[in-house]
């Protein structure tokens, strides 16, 4: 995916992050926030829930793959919408970019890139932190990384490309519109059988509930083909995302 010219706006994003550090901090603290006052505090109250399979696990063990699921969404998402929105509206930053043998493509792909490599970031500092909780219990979990990347691709490819319509910041409201359900209803908390039935079919629906079911299943060890649905289509959510933000950039940037 990362192209020999592309690499250059991710070294770009890298060199440009160097002074604010402390931003990347907070996406690695937020997620571990929630998972100690839900996971923790909220799950000695609660007990054991249905983990992937029907098998009863614990709920901080229920809660923290999704929490890395989360993590992984917030750090593509926050790259690919909010910055690139500054950086193509009001920093005039890829109106310089084109002016070398960059191409739309470079960008696109670049700022995807850079997208999935934030979330993965974020999601392997906080499969590390589940280890040392004890709360990764299958080998497998080792395959969390490679999901968070996928979930990171799915999230920045329709990121980038829903923010090639933003006319304002008024604008990102409906990004918090469709984020804030998601991360509440996608079997984050709660096990999908709590949900009534039509709801339960909505909910396997989003796509950040395909990225809920992979990291838990792949973190308890619960393995089955129903894997390879989730990753495929996170997989053609990011490759769609690419696409349509490849062919609305070309035009604007390039009229």
């Amino acid at each position: 995916m990362i192209t020999l010219r592309s690499r250059y706006v991710i070294e770009r994003n890298a060199l440009a992050y160097r002074r604010m550090w402390p931003i990347f901090l907070a996406g690695f603290f937020e997620p571990i926030l929630f998972l100690l006052s839900i996971g923790l505090g909220v799950g000695a109250l609660v007990g054991d829930v249905p983990g992937p399979g029907g098998h009863l696990i614990s709920y901080q063990m229920f809660v923290a793959p999704g929490m890395l699921a989360v993590a992984a969404m917030n750090g593509a998402i926050l790259d690919s919408t909010f910055s690139f929105f500054v950086k193509f509206k009001y920093l005039g930053s890829y109106d310089t970019m084109l002016a070398t043998p960059l191409s739309t493509g470079d960008l696109v792909v670049g700022e995807v890139s850079w997208g999935l490599l934030r979330g993965a970031l974020y999601g392997g500092a906080f499969l590390v932190t589940m280890a040392f909780m004890g709360l990764v219990p299958s080998w497998w979990g080792v395959l969390a990384i490679p999901a968070a990347l996928l979930i990171g691709f799915a999230f920045a490819g329709v990121g980038l490309a829903c923010t090639t319509w933003m006319r304002s910041f008024i604008d990102f409201d409906f990004v918090n519109l469709v984020l804030a359900p998601m991360f509440l209803l996608s079997g984050t908390f709660f096990p999908l059988s709590r949900y009534p039935g039509v709801l339960q079919w909505v909910v396997r629906a989003t796509p950040l509930y395909q990225g809920v079911a992979l990291e838990r299943s792949l973190v308890v060890g619960a393995i089955s083909a129903t894997l390879i649905l989730n990753a495929l289509y996170l997989a053609a959510m990011g490759a769609a995302g690419l696409t349509v933000a490849n062919r609305r950039l070309g035009p604007i940037l390039q009229p």
